[in-house]
């Protein structure tokens, strides 16, 4: 029996990614990983098993960049697209301030797969900040998740300080520790790690803790063969120069033309962003200090693209200058080439070519590098290597055989490898003849998806982690469902007659394939879970605790993060409990009526009270919610928190139109989510402060008090007849 086609969804999150003419170098969010996750899409969609690839990345729409990355689906093929999501605002951002909108991501995804009425069958995070994604996504829908990190947060982190980056920089400008912070938990979770090399699944995913939690898979990417052919096939039959690649061999010629005295000689190029990672100071020192170098060849560095150094980034402008200031130490005018511009389409393959005609040799002695694909383009080409011992080039040049690991601190070790190589012709052409030969080999994209796809077929097969969890996932019950009844718990659902509420009870199950049940509540999670039990009430599918400031899942109790996300924002508790100390009438409530997002007092009325309070914390400028009820109890809030506004939240995440939710209560702390656009039931036994309610069409008050008002409710809106089930009335 034939398995069914697969359905992929893969993250890539910084949005400066398209389907063509990717802007590589453009800035550190346009490397490699850009142009490896959109050819993976694309050679996977192409595979008869595979139904459908989405891409997903940011929405941006910013006259700094090109208008492409505003376009909110684009056609790859027939089956695969790239996938724009609003997140963060519209601006173009680094993906290092991105972490406290991936929540935001998160839920737009929710959103786009209810809407489309499928779930895919697999998860693909690209990059720490779309491993969080992934992870969250994987949780709420029950399906397998992968993850491929591309460069790593501690790595990182330890070159950093190697080039004396204080700490407290590197936090600043890298957010380094919610970065490796969500690469701890990707490891302790994800299904399967694809990696490029073993050497990145030994030393890289090596520094982590839970780097034995997962399962590896090293599966080298390939390169697109037509586009990076070998130098002495232009113009031959099977690859016949079009306009395009002409124009994009002329101009490049004409750009070293502009920079070279002796534009013929042997070309030691490099090509990479401008990051100092990328040690492009090591290679013009290495350059610079060897005069014999000079004299036999030129050198050429492509570094990104710009316009003007000044309006880059901080930490590629010092790269950019440094690379001027050595220059002009070395006095290497007339030999290095320091274009502004290249384009990936044409000229990226074009330039090795030239560099393989030359008899040149391509360099990449980056002080870490976890792959280099800019490795295997070059030798599918014909164009020999001295690359970095660290990381990734120690497999590549192990497989191609074309070239000769350096260490990336000793200028001598890069001068004299470069020359070794330009020195001695039948070494050049040997190199040259492995490299175009082996890449063939090892480094095909079809050999790559063929292991990708058996890979993540056994992986979907067994489930996964996801399987570890024997109940139905939760996500997929939310994304199903589009009417829900969602209730206060004390003196609404319970506190009246146990016959009322075993009613109930039996209209929620029986009813429960078309309509979702929730409960909204002031009690924390444990307390509203043993009252819940203790009453025999189902397990909720939405449980919204502590007056709103908690949303939780299904009986896996999967916490809302974006939730929390949104509520930490202005919350500053221990100022808020500080100036209140000295109000005698207030009583601190018991230290577990106290939650991270919630602060509880004790107060009975009084003449002014809550106006002194309000006054208070306003004068200091502090933004909060405040919740009286019952006449007794005081909750103070973040101001975005209540029990209304968490029922939206869920609303919207969810896409469960606010008419589509029906919301019952008995109390001032009910009265956000019976007074907004869900259909309300109050309860008879309500308190007075919902009295003015009785002014909303929207609002039903019940005859009868608790469980039985509820079932009142529910047959005066028809809510088991409109959702499609069936019920008492």
């Amino acid at each position: 029996m034939a398995s069914k086609p697969l359905y992929i969804q893969m993250f890539s999150i910084h949005g400066l990614i398209r389907g063509n003419n990717l802007e590589l170098g453009r800035d550190a969010d346009t490397g490699g990983q850009t142009l490896y996750v959109v050819e993976l899409a694309k050679n996977l969609s192409r595979l008869a098993g595979v139904r459908r690839v989405d891409l997903f990345t940011r929405l941006i729409s910013d006259p700094r960049v090109s208008e492409d990355y505003a376009q909110e689906i684009e056609e790859l093929n027939e089956k695969c697209h790239i996938v724009r999501m609003r997140c963060g605002g519209l601006k173009y951002i680094r993906k290092e301030r991105l972490w406290t909108h991936l929540d935001e991501f998160v839920n737009r995804t929710i959103t786009f797969i209810k809407r489309q009425g499928e779930v895919p069958d697999l998860f693909h995070g690209h990059y720490a900040d779309a491993g969080y994604v992934s992870r969250r996504l994987a949780r709420y829908f029950g399906v397998p998740f992968i993850f491929t990190g591309h460069s790593l947060g501690r790595s990182k982190q330890a070159r950093l300080l190697e080039n004396g980056i204080k700490p407290e920089e590197i936090e600043r400008r890298f957010n380094m520790r919610r970065r490796i912070a969500a690469e701890e938990d990707v490891l302790k979770h994800v299904d399967l790690v694809v990696a490029s090399t073993s050497q990145e699944v030994k030393t890289q995913y090596g520094q982590y803790e839970n780097k034995d939690d997962p399962a590896y898979a090293v599966i080298p990417p390939g390169i697109d063969l037509d586009k990076f052919h070998p130098y002495y096939m232009d113009n031959q039959p099977e690859h016949p120069q079009h306009d395009a690649q002409i124009f994009a061999q002329a101009y490049l010629q004409e750009e070293l033309h502009r920079f070279l005295i002796h534009p013929d000689r042997p070309l030691v190029l490099t090509l990479c962003r401008p990051e100092k990672r990328k040690n492009i100071s090591g290679l013009i020192r290495a350059y610079g200090e060897d005069a014999d170098l000079q004299a036999m060849a030129n050198l050429a560095i492509f570094a990104g693209i710009r316009k003007d150094i000044e309006a880059k980034e901080e930490n590629e402008r010092e790269v950019l200058t440094e690379m001027l200031l050595l220059m002009d130490r070395y006095d290497l005018y007339g030999r290095m080439a320091i274009p502004k511009r290249h384009d990936s389409e044409y000229e990226v393959p074009a330039l090795y070519r030239i560099a393989a005609e030359k008899r040149g040799v391509f360099v990449n002695v980056a002080l870490t590098e976890p792959f280099g694909l800019t490795l295997i383009e070059a030798s599918a080409s014909g164009v020999p290597l001295v690359a970095t011992r660290d990381g990734g080039p120690h497999d590549i040049i192990a497989n191609l055989k074309n070239g000769i690991l350096v260490d990336p601190n000793s200028s001598g070790e890069i001068s004299a490898a470069i020359r070794k190589i330009l020195t001695h012709s039948e070494e050049w052409k040997r190199m040259s003849r492995n490299g175009i030969v082996n890449v063939r080999q090892y480094y095909t994209w079809d050999a790559h998806v063929q292991f990708y796809s058996k890979r993540i077929r056994d992986l979907i097969k067994s489930g996964g982690k996801a399987a570890a969890s024997r109940r139905p996932a939760i996500g997929r019950r939310l994304a199903a469902l589009r009417y829900f009844l969602i209730c206060d718990i004390d003196d609404t659902l319970t506190g009246g007659p146990k016959r009322d509420l075993e009613k109930l009870v039996e209209d929620i199950k029986q009813n429960r394939d078309n309509v979702g049940f929730g409960v909204a509540t002031g009690r924390d999670l444990q307390s509203a879970l043993d009252h819940l039990k203790a009453n025999r009430i189902p397990m909720p599918d939405v449980l919204i605790a502590a007056v709103g400031t908690e949303i939780y899942y299904g009986e896996d109790l999967l916490v809302d993060s974006s939730w929390n996300t949104r509520l930490s924002h202005h919350w500053k508790p221990e100022k808020i409990r500080a100036l209140l100390a000295d109000l005698d009438f207030l009583t601190p409530q018991p230290e577990e009526a106290m939650q991270t997002f919630k602060i509880s007092y004790f107060m009975r009325p009084g003449k002014d009270r809550l106006a002194r309070i309000h006054k208070l914390l306003s004068d200091h400028k502090l933004r909060y919610s405040l919740v009286y009820s019952s006449e007794r109890d005081l909750d103070i809030l973040p101001f975005r928190a209540s029990k209304g506004k968490a029922v939206r939240h869920f609303s919207r995440k969810w896409d469960i139109p606010p008419g589509h939710i029906l919301a019952c209560g008995d109390s001032g702390n009910d009265a956000g989510m019976l007074r907004g656009e869900c259909a309300a039931v109050v309860v008879a036994n309500h308190k007075p402060e919902l009295e003015p309610l009785r002014e909303s069409h929207r609002v039903y008050f019940a005859r009868s008090p608790y469980a039985a008002g509820i079932r009142e409710g529910i047959a005066y809106f028809q809510w088991w007849k409109r959702a499609g089930g069936e019920g008492a009335s």
